[in-house]
C-alpha cells in the first residue's frame, strides 16, 4: 500500500492504546485474557506445549478414504522419503493401493502438531492436511429447504436431463484456468505504458418467468449454443 500524495510506502506502527506511543517489538509480549485479567504468557510456556520437532508423520489408523468427507480437507503437500526410507515410503504407497484405504496421522509444521491424510498418487504419497471436527460449523442453523419438499418428477427429470447434457464424455480439470492475475496484469502493463483500459460493462441477465419448468427448459435449450446456467 502507498500514500496517495507521494506514493510511499506505508510503514505499519505497533502503538500502546494508553500512551499512543509505538512499541519496540522487543517490548512485546504475547498475552491470553482470562476473566478479566491478561495472562502474559513466555516463550517458554509455548515450548511446554509444542510437540517435538521432527520429520516424521506419525500414522494412527487406516480408514476407507470415502470416509472422510471433503469438508475436512485444508491442504494438500507432497511427500517423499527421507534419505534411507525408500523402501518403507514405497511399501506403504503399494499396500495402500492396494486396499483402497488412506492413512490417518499427525505430523508437526512450525511447532504446531497438524491432523493429516496419506494418499498414493501414482509414485507418491500426497499428504492431505485436515481439520479437526471441532473446527468444522455445525450447519444446522442455516435456514435450508427441507428433504421432505416436494419435488415434481417432471422437474427432477428434466433437471438430470441438464446434468447430463452438460457432462462431458472427458472430464479435464485443466481446462479451469485463474484468470484474475493474468487480466491485472494487463492492466498493469497498460497503465505502466499510458493506455487506458476500458472498463467492462456487466449486463444482468435474469429470468423472465419464476416457473422452475420453465427455467429449466430455457437452460436446456441453451445447451446447444454454449451453457446457460439456470436460475
Amino acid at each position: 500500500m502507498l500514500d496517495k500524495n507521494n506514493n510511499a510506502n506505508i510503514r505499519y506502527a505497533r502503538i500502546n492504546q494508553e500512551t499512543g506511543e509505538e512499541v519496540a517489538w522487543k517490548d512485546i509480549v504475547k498475552g491470553y485474557k482470562y476473566e478479566g485479567e491478561y495472562v502474559v504468557l513466555s516463550e517458554e510456556d509455548f515450548e511446554k506445549v509444542s510437540p517435538k520437532k521432527n520429520k516424521i508423520i506419525e500414522i494412527e489408523e487406516f480408514v476407507e478414504s470415502v470416509m472422510i468427507d471433503p469438508v475436512f480437507y485444508e491442504t494438500p503437500y507432497y511427500s517423499e522419503p527421507a534419505k534411507g526410507g525408500e523402501r518403507a515410503y514405497a511399501l506403504l504407497r503399494e499396500a495402500l493401493k492396494e486396499t483402497g484405504k488412506v492413512a490417518l496421522g499427525r505430523f508437526v509444521m512450525r511447532s504446531k502438531e497438524l491432523f493429516c491424510l496419506l494418499r498414493p498418487v501414482e509414485e507418491m504419497l500426497m499428504l492431505e492436511r485436515l481439520r479437526f471436527a471441532e473446527e468444522i460449523r455445525d450447519f444446522a442453523d442455516l435456514n435450508l429447504p427441507s428433504e421432505s419438499m416436494e419435488i415434481k418428477s417432471s422437474e427432477l427429470k428434466m433437471a438430470t436431463a441438464l446434468i447430463d447434457q452438460l457432462t462431458p464424455k472427458k472430464f479435464d480439470i485443466t481446462k479451469y484456468k485463474d484468470t484474475y492475475d493474468r487480466e491485472l496484469m494487463k492492466i498493469i502493463k497498460a497503465k505502466a505504458g499510458g493506455r487506458k483500459i476500458p472498463v467492462p460493462k456487466f449486463k444482468l441477465v435474469t429470468s423472465k418467468t419464476k416457473d422452475l419448468m420453465q427455467q429449466l427448459k430455457e437452460s436446456l435449450e441453451g445447451g446447444s449454443n454454449g451453457h446457460k446456467k439456470a436460475s
